[in-house]
């Protein structure tokens, strides 16, 4: 009985619930079937309006997240290479403290040696014999000082390198600056001029690549030339060479007639006008330069996409503004557009790649000498050895022969005490052996 008066309790305040829950819905969807047509559409065009701000805010935000995962990689590689430094100067420090142990047991070896030769009285280490030894011991003297020298030159090296990118990182946005205000500048003495335009647009390009670290040559070709496989001659920019050779291309775009007269109208309808030529202008060369297939060249051994520099970086942002799908519509070319921030920032990646594979290298060459020195240390070790053996040798040697001389248990078994024994039956001599009767 209590157990069903529980119940009751439990279930008649849920069905009141469950009736109110009901009425609301329903009240509800009465409310909203009969909105006032005009109330909805003036909702709807302010929700449009937000919706076309917030994609602007979007863009505005992406484009800065990109400048700060660009400052981050560089603060990252900046944290790896402190920790490479760090570990190599303990690693040297390690490696020093086992040549001063090398260095001081060769040299109490050297030394018994020494206190032995003077012990057993004998002269089988002469002036030769000196000699013999100091040409054993001066090669591995003088490789355990060239490596020395090695590891020391290698530590400078790599504290010089952390310097480098220090300052680099520190001139990297001020440098972008400029090279963003050099562009604009040149942006009306170059505007009538297409060849002028692509000149100076390469020079921009390879003028970036230097300020990388980057050298002609080694880490980068200006315009090769390549055949295709119709046999047509297809010029790249420029190809940039990677470690296990790789290689990325980079294509120059300069298009500024379009973008200046966009910049310097004052009418609101001229300058969409200018700015769709100048998005069109770009729009027009991705598809030029995908249609030359340059990655697809069996010479170069590239990625499956290439990056095209635009040096005016304003003009570049305003296209993008203009149309959103722009940097998207590229990759999908397999076209990846980089201005001159994002371009040095790449290309200082890429000098940072190759140091680090320098000192790949420079660590298994550092491992290649430490076997050497160790296999002479082991052949140095056996040389001791062998000399030692042969010392005891002698100096058994040597014990027979004065047992035999003068050390046996009856004096008359001896050498000595024979010939004495002679003397003392009359023969005539005029000197007398060490430890005789006659001394």
């Amino acid at each position: 009985m209590p157990e069903t008066t529980i119940l009751l309790l439990f279930l008649v305040p849920c069905f009141l619930i469950g009736l109110l829950v009901g009425w609301i819905i329903a009240r509800m969807k009465y409310t909203k079937n009969h909105l006032d047509k005009t109330v909805v559409e003036k909702n709807y065009i302010h929700k449009e309006t937000f919706q076309n701000i917030e994609k602007q805010l979007i863009t505005t935000q992406n484009e800065l997240k990109e400048r700060n995962a660009d400052l981050l990689e560089l603060e990252k590689l900046l944290a790896a290479k402190d920790r490479d430094l760090l570990y190599l100067k303990e690693k040297s420090g390690r490696w020093e403290k086992d040549f001063q142990n090398l260095q001081k047991q060769a040299r109490l070896e050297f030394e018994n040696i020494a206190n032995r030769i003077l012990e057993e009285k004998t002269k089988k280490f002469t002036h030769e014999n000196k000699k013999q030894l100091n040409d054993l011991l001066h090669p591995l003297r003088e490789n355990i000082k060239d490596f020395g020298r090695d590891i020391e030159r290698r530590f400078t090296e790599e504290a010089k390198d952390k310097i480098s990118l220090k300052k680099e990182i520190e001139q990297l946005r001020d440098l972008n600056l400029q090279l963003s205000n050099d562009a604009q500048l040149l942006a009306s003495a170059l505007k009538g001029d297409a060849k002028v335009q692509g000149d100076w647009g390469e020079f921009q390009l390879e003028l970036i690549l230097q300020r990388a670290g980057l050298t002609e040559g080694t880490h980068y070709r200006a315009q090769p030339s390549f055949k295709d496989e119709n046999g047509q001659d297809k010029r790249p920019d420029f190809i940039i060479n990677l470690p296990g050779e790789k290689h990325l291309i980079v294509d120059s775009k300069v298009s500024l007639k379009a973008y200046e007269q966009y910049f310097n109208s004052q009418n609101e309808t001229e300058r969409k006008k200018y700015l769709n030529a100048h998005l069109q202008s770009i729009r027009r060369h991705l598809k030029e330069l995908s249609n030359k297939k340059y990655q697809h060249l069996y010479q170069i051994n590239s990625p499956d996409y290439l990056l095209l520099f635009i040096p005016v970086e304003p003009a570049f942002a305003a296209a993008l503004q203009h149309d959103s799908k722009l940097f998207l519509d590229a990759l999908d070319k397999n076209i990846v557009i980089v201005t001159t921030s994002t371009l040095l920032a790449t290309m200082r990646t890429v000098s940072y790649i190759w140091r680090q594979e320098r000192q790949k290298k420079n660590v298994l060459e550092i491992a290649r000498q430490s076997g050497l020195l160790y296999d002479k240390f082991v052949g140095f070790v056996n040389d001791l050895n062998e000399i030692g053996h042969k010392l005891g040798a002698a100096q058994t040697a040597w014990q027979a022969a004065m047992n035999k001389m003068s050390d046996s248990k009856k004096y008359g078994d001896t050498l000595i005490g024979r010939a004495e024994k002679i003397k003392q039956l009359g023969a005539k001599t005029s000197k007398a052996l060490p430890g005789g009767d006659g001394v």
